[in-house]
């Protein structure tokens, strides 16, 4: 099985497989300040809802490791401007917040222990690693869970890319995928191109491929056609928030696949981790959607394909709860009502040790 690696901690700096040039090439780039990593998320060189908040824990800890402060004191005064412009990359993905928030919560116990920068430095990378170890084994779960809801044979459709480029692990959607492949389970994955970026196409097609795993590339608008006849199986997406009521964000274009799904009787589901749910939120009209530049849309690799218009760029869409059969997650299946389903997972202890 083919998983590509994201982002590692080096000690050089963090490494990040450069995700805007892929398929046609893979380059890597190494960032020593927590502002080039902020930037790096920002211009999507990383991108996907776990991976983001893994670059964000790396981002933190290199931040920390590098600054130039003296006491304990001034590193204090620093911490929030390192958290703070991390913050301010992408507003979506929740898991961003909750890495910052957790490695703001570890400087906050490490600080009342002691006052030794190195054993601070040290911890605050230690824990960042952690984070990663932690997708990692939280992408196995998802996947053992989310596996047993395929097909045996046939097709599943995805959308975007929720594989190890989006999470440092063997990703949430695809990991329910080649989990469910290395059972046994004969499928043939469909991949729309998921317009403007083009992750579907760029990076889920090269996943698949490098795995050796069946798939057809189609156009965003032939996703109804496809559904029609009948032969899909089970739809399957990761997710960037999910609001306390279930209702889900994800890449634009998912919606509309949900809406279509119920309509030709196709189960919709979600594989996300724990750690994507907002219970702050009561609904998915609360969930803040991040508007790209229309250069995105109307222009391709400096390309313009378009001429000069407006154009818009919502990155995301709220998929209803009522459209989800179940959301896979590594502390088990959450359905209807996911009020309270979502709020049981959340309070469990984790279900598996990072290895």
């Amino acid at each position: 099985m083919f998983v590509a690696q994201p982002i590692e901690w080096t000690d050089r700096g963090v490494v990040m497989l450069d995700q805007r040039r892929l398929p046609t090439e893979e380059v890597s780039y190494t960032y020593t300040t927590y502002q080039e990593v902020a930037k790096a998320i920002r211009e999507m060189v990383i991108r996907g809802a776990p991976a983001i908040g893994v670059a964000a824990a790396m981002g933190v800890a290199i931040g920390v490791q590098n600054s130039s402060a003296k006491s304990l004191a001034e590193l204090q005064a620093e911490f929030p401007e390192i958290l703070d412009t991390l913050a301010k990359t992408r507003p979506t993905a929740v898991d961003l917040f909750w890495a910052l928030d957790r490695m703001n919560r570890r400087f906050a116990a490490l600080a009342a222990q002691t006052s030794d920068l190195a054993k601070i430095k040290s911890a605050l990378v230690d824990e960042a690693k952690a984070v990663h170890a932690e997708k990692r084994a939280t992408d196995e779960a998802i996947g053992r869970f989310g596996a047993e809801f395929l097909p045996q044979d046939g097709l599943v459709m995805t959308q975007c890319n929720a594989g190890a480029l989006a999470t440092g692990g063997i990703g949430t959607a695809l990991g329910v995928i080649q989990v469910a492949v290395e059972q046994g389970k004969k499928i043939h994955v469909l991949v729309p191109e998921t317009r403007p970026y083009l992750q579907g196409a760029r990076l889920t097609a090269w996943e698949l491929h490098r795995s050796n795993i069946p798939l057809t590339l189609i156009t965003d608008n032939m996703v109804g056609h496809f559904l029609k006849t009948g032969n899909v199986g089970a739809i399957v997406t990761g997710a960037d928030r999910i609001a306390g009521n279930g209702d889900t964000a994800n890449k634009i274009g998912t919606y509309q696949i949900a809406v279509l799904a119920r309509e030709h009787g196709v189960p919709f589901y979600i594989a996300a981790p724990v750690s994507t749910f907002d219970l702050t939120l009561p609904d998915g009209d609360h969930i803040p959607i991040e508007e790209r530049s229309s250069a995105e849309v109307t222009e391709f690799k400096g390309i313009r394909i378009a001429p000069d218009v407006r154009a818009a760029h919502p990155a995301f869409d709220v998929t209803p709860n009522k459209y989800i059969a179940a959301i896979f997650t590594e502390r088990g299946v959450a359905r209807a009502p996911y009020t309270e389903s979502l709020k049981a997972l959340a309070a469990m202890a984790h279900s598996f040790t990072a290895a």
